[in-house]
């Protein structure tokens, strides 16, 4: 090692500086984001792809109807059109509001090749109809009563409403007795649903009239009302096991929302289920 010269003081030490220049700036990894978008996109279309091809026609309908939840829940609070028998399918045009005042329908996309789906379910409405129409007329029904039948393809299965009006009654004032009308809609009905397959489930509706009884009320009334039908379709020949549900919703699900004391509230639902 050299010594140091004598006399003369050491400079400073020298930094050297490396700066690295990235061409895109700030902006380098928005490319990144616009790739991950376009890769999720694309297996979810591929997912659906695949859902397409691996389910059947009645699975494809169930998740149609779970990602349609508003339009469902309108569709079974109706009680289908007027008149004898009246009633339509969950896929017929609605009218619904829509965008630009188009005319709406719930219908999905079928394969050519598939089974099922609204034209079957619309083709069951209307074999029910028609052999229910029989019933009436061998069991000699006035047509007055008849016309208090309506019949509606839900999500769940095809629901009959016996549905009261000013002229007709199911049941008694404030009673759960079935009044003769009653009695003779609920034998073709109940002739028609047994050898049908399937659950059955039967509520019962009153309209919002205060109670006017003693300790009773509206709840146990529809009740009392959806239990007296029940009774009546066992006579009939349906089975004790094929009842999976009774209930009484009281005047909670009127038919006629902008009167709850329309005497059409009160009714008795009765749903063949799939």
């Amino acid at each position: 090692m050299v010594a140091p010269k004598k006399g003369k003081p050491e400079g400073p030490p020298i930094i050297v500086k490396k700066i690295t220049v990235v061409a895109a700036g700030h902006h380098g990894g928005a490319w990144k984001v616009a790739y991950a978008d376009f890769v999720t996109a694309m297996m979810a279309f591929f997912l659906l792809l695949w859902l397409l091809g691996a389910t059947n026609e009645k699975q494809r309908k169930g998740l149609a109807d779970y990602f349609t939840p508003t339009l469902v829940k309108l569709k079974q609070e109706s009680a289908g059109s007027n008149g004898m028998l009246g009633g339509s399918s969950i896929t017929d045009a609605d009218n619904y509001p829509n965008r630009a005042g188009q005319t709406g329908t719930k219908g999905i996309t079928i394969p050519r090749d598939a089974k099922g789906g609204p034209k079957e379910g619309g083709e069951k409405v209307k074999s029910l109809q028609q052999r229910l129409a029989a019933k009436l007329a061998e069991g000699k029904v006035p047509g007055r009563i008849a016309k208090q039948v309506r019949m509606i393809d839900t999500a769940e299965g095809i629901r009959i409403d016996l549905v009261d009006d000013a002229d007709f009654a199911m049941f008694q004032l404030g009673t759960t007795v079935l009044t003769s009308d009653a009695s003779l809609l609920l034998k073709a009905i109940g002739g028609v649903i047994a050898p049908e397959p399937g659950d059955v489930s039967v509520r019962g509706h009153t309209d919002a009239l205060p109670w006017r009884g003693g300790g009773a009320n509206n709840w146990s009334l529809s009740a009392g009302r959806a239990e007296a039908t029940r009774q009546a379709l066992l006579r009939q020949g349906i089975g004790e096991s094929r009842f999976r549900k009774i209930e009484g919703v009281a005047d909670r699900e009127p038919l006629v929302r902008e009167n709850p004391e329309d005497p059409r509230n009160r009714r008795i639902s009765i749903l063949l289920m799939r």
